[in-house]
């Protein structure tokens, strides 16, 4: 803390959150469009994983990495939601330095176990697609207990490298952080010391997630389209392809948005888009995901109606 000692700096203790607008008419409709949304995913994706848990019929390593989603999901959004929605409420919003390093924290581990998750799930269906006769020894319980286990592993890695890097950063002069929540960019931003390391390192964890799990996905992608081609009957073809649609689609929105913010160059769209495509990612799309599979999978649709039942005539 020798740099603090010159009298010129005062060392930070509290941050400000800038949010999504300044607009009071604009903040009270995105609060109520923005509350709705989490209430729809913490409600939808809570009912995913009570659904499978209770569920004898959906006790299947498929649906056992669908709840975990589910999981990732409700913990991805509340890492930032709640502080949205504060902030959309008052003048000024302030999170604590202690706060601002969790909230990163927490937000980049189920970043990552989302991101190892939908790998995972790729897995798993190249396995059943590909060598169905051997599915039930290479997707065993004990396999999909490790699977899961190196997700949670890897989800710690890559958050620890963000925390480590947030609570060695200097901050000694301004605190308002241009958007909704503790983003490690705007971060870099307000740092007064050397951060050229931390960016070196949250940028190889980053794109070793990246890079890891898009492989995996796009290798277990072109197998399985190789096998579903090769199937002679069309039937088969299209119900091997319909076992791989909501995994698809949940793929295709969230590596998209992911793309967009830590791919493309930073010229190439302002502060308020990245803002814009960070609500997407983070609020609206854990809440399409159990949206997703429950309407496009006739096991849970179908196990939810059981429940229901059970539920209504008890």
């Amino acid at each position: 803390m020798d740099f603090l000692a010159d009298g010129n700096h005062t060392a930070v203790t509290e941050f400000v959150l800038v949010g999504l607008t300044d607009d009071p008419v604009l903040r009270v409709f995105l609060f109520i469009v923005i509350l709705g949304i989490y209430m729809v995913t913490v409600s939808g994706n809570l009912s995913i994983v009570l659904l499978i848990s209770g569920s004898s019929q959906l006790h299947h390593p498929m649906y056992f990495f669908l709840s975990q989603l589910a999981f990732a999901d409700m913990g991805y959004s509340s890492s930032v939601t709640p502080n949205m929605l504060v902030n959309l409420l008052v003048e000024r919003n302030t999170i604590s330095y202690l706060g601002c390093g969790i909230q990163l924290g927490t937000a980049a581990f189920f970043g990552t176990m989302e991101c190892f998750v939908l790998a995972t799930m790729a897995y798993d269906r190249f396995v059943a697609i590909c060598s169905p006769l051997l599915y039930a020894m290479k997707m065993s319980t004990r396999v999909c207990v490790q699977l899961l286990a190196a997700a949670y592993v890897c989800g710690f890695l890559n958050a620890s490298s963000f925390t480590l890097s947030f609570f060695s950063f200097v901050f000694c002069g301004p605190n308002r952080i241009n958007h909704f929540f503790c983003d490690f960019v705007p971060l870099i931003e307000l740092s007064c010391s050397d951060v050229s390391v931390y960016i070196l390192v949250s940028s190889i964890s980053v794109s070793t997630v990246i890079v890891t799990t898009v492989i995996v996905i796009a290798v277990s992608y072109i197998y399985i389209l190789i096998t579903i081609l090769k199937m002679r009957s069309t039937e088969s073809r299209q119900k091997a392809f319909s076992t791989c649609t909501s995994h698809l689609t949940a793929v295709t929105l969230f590596y998209g948005t992911v793309t967009f913010i830590y791919v493309m160059p930073k010229s190439s769209f302002s502060t308020d888009q990245n803002k814009v495509v960070s609500v997407f990612y983070m609020v609206v799309i854990p809440m399409l995901n159990p949206l997703i599979y429950s309407l496009r999978n006739n096991e849970i649709k179908s196990a939810l109606k059981r429940e229901l039942g059970r539920k209504l005539f008890s």
